[in-house]
Order: C-alpha cells, then sequence, then structure tokens
C-alpha cells in the first residue's frame, strides 16, 4: 500500500483544494491519505464521505509549545464531530488570529511597512499564517523571495516568529485523544534537537498519551529515517509516514517520501 498522513491544502498553507488534493493523490497512486492542514478540519467540509477511490483518514497538525520550543502534533483517525477535537481546533483559531496581530506588531516594530489588512487579504479569508506575511514581506520589497522573508523576518528564532500563542504540549494531545484519535510527533527531524532533547520530547510525548512518531517525512535523508524509526521502536511506539506535501515541486510531491522501515510498527496497522 502506499500511504500518505501528512499533507495540506489551501485550507491552510497548501497549493490545492482539498478536492484536488485527493484527485492528485489517486492519480499518484495512493492508497491511504489524511488531510492534515495546520490547526483546521474544515477540509472534510468539502470532501464526499463515500469517496470511494481512496481511504480517506481524518487528520489535522496541531501547533503546540514544549519547553518553550514550537512542535507540531499531527493527530490521526479522530472522529470530527468529538467535542474534544472541535474545542481543540476553535482554541486553535483563536491562537491564529491572535498570533498574526502579533506577528504583525513585532515586524512593524522593526520599521516594516507590514499592513495586516494586506495579509488578511492575501490569505483570502483563509487562517493567516507566516506564509502570508512572507508574500507580503516580497510584495513590499523587503525580501526577495518567499525563503529570504523566513530567513530575514518570520523563520524560526526572528521577529515574526511567535510561539507562545499556543496550547502546551500536554493539553492538545489530550484533544486528540479525547476525539479517539492517535497523536503523533510531526516531522522530528526539522526540530534539529540533540538526541538527548529529542529522548526527552519522546518521552514527555508518551507520558501524556502520545503514541506514533513521524519516521519518514518528506525528502527526508536515509540516515535520519534509520535514526527515527530505531528510536520509535526503542521507545514502544508506532511509526507514521508523510509527504509534508503543500505543493508540487521537484522535491515534494503527494506519497513521494522515503520507504517505511520494516522494524516499525505501522501507526494505521488497525484502522
Amino acid at each position: 500500500m502506499k500511504i500518505d498522513l501528512h499533507t495540506h491544502t489551501f485550507i491552510s498553507d497548501g497549493a490545492l483544494s482539498p478536492q484536488a488534493l485527493i484527485d492528485r493523490a489517486v492519480e499518484r497512486g495512493v492508497d491511504m491519505l489524511s488531510v492534515t492542514d495546520h490547526d483546521t478540519t474544515d477540509a472534510y467540509k468539502e470532501l464526499g464521505a463515500n469517496e470511494q477511490r481512496i481511504k480517506l483518514i481524518t487528520g489535522v497538525e496541531f501547533s503546540t509549545q514544549w519547553r518553550g520550543m514550537g512542535i507540531h502534533i499531527v493527530g490521526l483517525n479522530f472522529d470530527l464531530n468529538s467535542p474534544a477535537i472541535k474545542e481543540g481546533v476553535a482554541r486553535q483559531e483563536q491562537a491564529r488570529a491572535k498570533r498574526a496581530e502579533l506577528i504583525a506588531e513585532r515586524l512593524q516594530k522593526k520599521k516594516l511597512a507590514v499592513d495586516f489588512q494586506r495579509v488578511k487579504e492575501i490569505a483570502g479569508g483563509k487562517h493567516i499564517g507566516r506564509p502570508h506575511f512572507a508574500q507580503h514581506l516580497v510584495e513590499l520589497g523587503s525580501a526577495k523571495n518567499m525563503q529570504d522573508a523566513f530567513k530575514k523576518y518570520i523563520g524560526d528564532g526572528k521577529a515574526g516568529d511567535v510561539k507562545q500563542c499556543w496550547a502546551e504540549f500536554d493539553e492538545v494531545v489530550s484533544w486528540v485523544v479525547g476525539g479517539g484519535g492517535c497523536a503523533v510527533i510531526a516531522h522530528p527531524d526539522k526540530y534539529k534537537m540533540t538526541r538527548t532533547k529529542l529522548v526527552a520530547l519522546i518521552d514527555d510525548f508518551k507520558a501524556v498519551g502520545g503514541v506514533g512518531v513521524e519516521v519518514v517525512s518528506g525528502r527526508q535523508l536515509t540516515n535520519s529515517v534509520k535514526g527515527m524509526a530505531r528510536l520509535c521502536y526503542e521507545k514502544g511506539l508506532l511509526a507514521s509516514c508523510g509527504s509534508d506535501f503543500h505543493q508540487a515541486s521537484s522535491w515534494s510531491e503527494v506519497g513521494s517520501m522515503a520507504a517505511f522501515p520494516k522494524q516499525c510498527q505501522p501507526i494505521w496497522e488497525s484502522w
């Protein structure tokens, strides 16, 4: 089976509509897919419950805080109508709105001519995220391109990197578990942690009800996959995989990622 449990649509920061993403996944031979937009499950409102071409697993990617660091938790296979999930999504929507205002204020304090109303227009009624600010900074001529905007102004550790609005790590896991789902640490390799810190993260995660680690993520290098797989196995956690697809490019495609490690127990095994 070809499985992709981490993808995004234009409901958050992807390029495709929910239906277009499903169509592309089917064309690419994906058998099981989860749409995991950032802090929202709205994509599922646009997807038919009777989709027969692919097995669709409910999903969301929640932003959280852990020891002052921004960590993403993917929730999978939960009840969309559960009070816990609805509460979590509502809380995160409020947090995103507040965070967007703070990002604008911080960038303005850096003497950048950021127009928050223009950022809202770029977002087009969707949840405002850092990519929308990046587009605006390129428009203003303050950055050469999106990558430059992140590097200078809104990437990790920069003025526009606001984490304090997000719910705490354990609370986010409780939303997913309360909705009958599985909580997974998303793309752990991206956090650039020492092994000691990553082990501490996984231990804390497991202690509050987390059950999985995304051992394969997008174009992750083989050695990294092996390391994550070994750690996942040692800690007795389930393994997930996902392309973290946002838009098609030479380095990103739905369903495209490294091979799933044989020693890991798949999180989807009982679904």
